[in-house]
């Protein structure tokens, strides 16, 4: 059986040519017959999709990837997961790298690529977190994803609820129940106080 496994851990892997489209794509035309694929971060070892096709090798299956990362972004859980499908007698076929097997230069490869995917990561954290350092040190900084709505527009649409439903406000302004029914709640708090 040849397996193909693929990976995202966000949607914006989908600009990147890591999307699921673009790596079920990929891993049938190298003639995987089975494609698993999940949205899950990478830093976990045990994934769902994985762990259940882990289960499933036999001896003599193939496991194809697109790329190193999309099977682990750590040497440490790399190693053990490709330790573990070689051992099982089951070949894993990185689309760009080729071949794992369990040879002195295939351990080699395995382990300098893995390494290469662990420091890609860390070097990602590390530039988003000085990203957001230099971000906290502007006036008004707010974690998080800014607001799309105004205190002026969400102060207009609960004035709107007074007379309003839900629904009716909702169409008339674009803000979300979730998003009035929050605002209501913390005006009423401010208004205790």
């Amino acid at each position: 059986m040849i397996y193909g496994y693929a990976r995202v851990s966000t949607k914006g892997q989908a600009r990147d040519g890591n999307s699921l489209e673009h790596q079920k794509e990929e891993l049938t035309a190298e003639g995987a017959t089975e494609i698993l694929y999940e949205s899950y971060t990478g830093t976990k070892k045990h994934r769902p999709e994985l762990d259940r096709l882990l289960s499933m090798l036999k001896s003599g299956d193939t496991v194809i990837v697109v790329k190193i990362d999309r099977i682990a972004r750590n040497t440490k859980d790399g190693i053990e997961i490709i330790d573990y499908i070689v051992n099982k007698g089951c070949r894993l076929h990185i689309l760009n790298m080729g071949m794992f097997d369990d040879t002195p230069t295939g351990r080699l490869m395995r382990n300098i690529m893995l390494a290469f995917a662990e420091w890609e990561r860390d070097q990602i954290v590390e530039r988003t977190q000085a990203g957001k350092e230099v971000a906290r040190q502007r006036a008004g900084f707010r974690e998080g994803r800014p607001k799309k709505f105004d205190d002026d527009q969400i102060e207009n649409a609960l004035e709107l609820l007074k007379n309003n439903s839900y629904a009716k406000v909702t169409k008339l302004t674009g803000i979300s129940k979730t998003t009035l029914v929050v605002a209501k709640r913390e005006r009423r708090l401010r208004e205790e106080c």
